[in-house]
């Protein structure tokens, strides 16, 4: 058998051998820009909420409640823009442009 023919045999019996991508491809970005009015307005709307759960994450230690946490239910290890985008998403905040 050559190199070749063993390359396509493995490939075409073989599941893929990653996982599927959060963040940015899950949720779909054209999904996303349909909750916004340009694509600029998301990244300021989803850098906002990012910056407001880090913070919420850094409080913890302190006592203090000041930011409100994250409203999905995060993955292991998710980062706070990831979070954002699928509570953006989940159409669980309200935006107004200019805020």
């Amino acid at each position: 058998m050559s190199s070749t023919s063993a390359a396509s045999t493995a490939s075409q019996g073989a599941l893929p051998a990653y996982d599927t991508p959060l963040g940015i491809t899950n949720p779909p970005i054209d999904e996303l820009l349909e909750r916004t009015s340009s694509k600029y307005a998301l990244v300021i709307y989803s850098a906002k909420r990012a910056r407001q759960i880090n913070d919420y994450y850094n409080q913890l230690g302190d006592g203090i409640l000041e930011y409100v946490g994250p409203l999905v239910e995060p993955g292991l290890q998710e980062k706070p823009l990831s979070i954002a985008l699928r509570e953006i998403h989940a159409d669980l905040l309200e935006h107004t442009e200019g805020e």
